[in-house]
């Protein structure tokens, strides 16, 4: 097999398990942005997955079933909201209340769809572009979702450091007494954010159950909502390198696979562990830093917004 045979179904399979990260992580910047911590991004994923993939069986519509994917991800952010920013609960004890929240939830409601066979999302198809060797599939022969990933980054970029609304929720999350004093209003702030990271862990646990391995079947999403978490930290807060570090995630995913494929004699389980060990080393690497993350971390993150009387 020559080099190009093989680097191009690699690249391919390295692309689709970085997409649901994309989704998960880059929605999740904007809510720790608007200095609101969600660790329920695996729940939100996971319900996105299953309705995604309940609604394109019942309507044969991946269109409608992205946007049910969104709906649903954004109105559990929509729980949450009203629970931390509302009621001022504690955020970290409710994102993880609503990770187990939607790990149930998705399995009662998927409960009659296990093994239930859907057509994956079709890729797109530029006759005389998707047909070029290497760069053909590889940059025209994906499906929508993908470069709607890429799109979706770029757009973040431009609202966070080019405009005025980003400036805002940037200024919320670092100082919510300041941004409060002159008037803006944190917690409305604060509720779109959380709910477009929703929207957008929906989007990424869509991806799983309709183009990653389209099906659906319990807890599919195997922790990449904690994956996630782990990429805004890696990034710094940075949307360019969330996007980065998605696909470099997305390689150690599937290196499991080609390892198993190429015969190297490890026990599966090992391998299946690299992703979340190479989550926790990042981590530990990262963490050394204290100075870097207190540099870039939204000054506000996790803390409880009191308005003045």
């Amino acid at each position: 097999m020559s080099g190009m045979d093989w680097i191009v179904p690699v690249i391919l399979t390295v692309i689709t398990a970085a997409t649901p990260l994309v989704f998960a992580g880059i929605g999740e910047l904007i809510t720790e942005k608007s200095g609101v911590l969600n660790l329920g991004v695996e729940g939100m994923m996971v319900v996105g997955a299953v309705t995604a993939f309940v609604t394109a069986t019942v309507t044969g519509s991946y269109i409608l079933a992205v946007l049910a994917a969104a709906l649903s991800g954004a109105f559990m952010a929509f729980l949450f909201g009203i629970l931390t920013l509302s009621l001022m609960a504690n955020q970290v004890a409710t994102g993880l209340a609503l990770t187990l929240f939607g790990v149930g939830l998705s399995a009662l409601i998927g409960q009659d769809f296990v093994g239930v066979p859907v057509d994956a999302i079709a890729k797109l198809n530029i006759p005389g572009l998707s047909d070029l060797p290497v760069v053909g599939p590889i940059i025209f022969g994906q499906d929508p979702l993908v470069y709607l990933s890429l799109v979706i980054v770029a757009l973040v970029s431009w609202f966070l450091y080019k405009t005025k609304a980003g400036l805002i929720l940037r200024a919320v999350g670092d100082s919510h007494d300041a941004a409060h004093s002159i008037g803006y209003s944190v917690i409305g702030i604060r509720y779109l954010a959380v709910m477009f990271g929703g929207a957008m862990s929906g989007i990424g646990g869509a991806y799983l159950s309709l183009a990653y391995t389209p099906m659906w079947a319990e807890n599919m999403t195997a922790g990449r909502g904690w994956i996630a978490l782990a990429l805004i930290v890696f990034a710094t807060w940075k949307p360019g390198l969330v996007l980065i570090g998605a696909y470099m995630f997305g390689g150690i995913t599937i290196l499991q696979l080609h390892a198993q494929a190429a015969g190297l004699d490890l026990p599966s389980q090992i391998l299946s562990m690299l992703p979340y060990v190479a989550t926790v080393v990042v981590l530990v690497l990262i963490s050394k830093d204290e100075s870097r993350i207190r540099k870039h971390a939204p000054a506000c993150i996790g803390k409880i917004f009191h308005p003045a009387a």
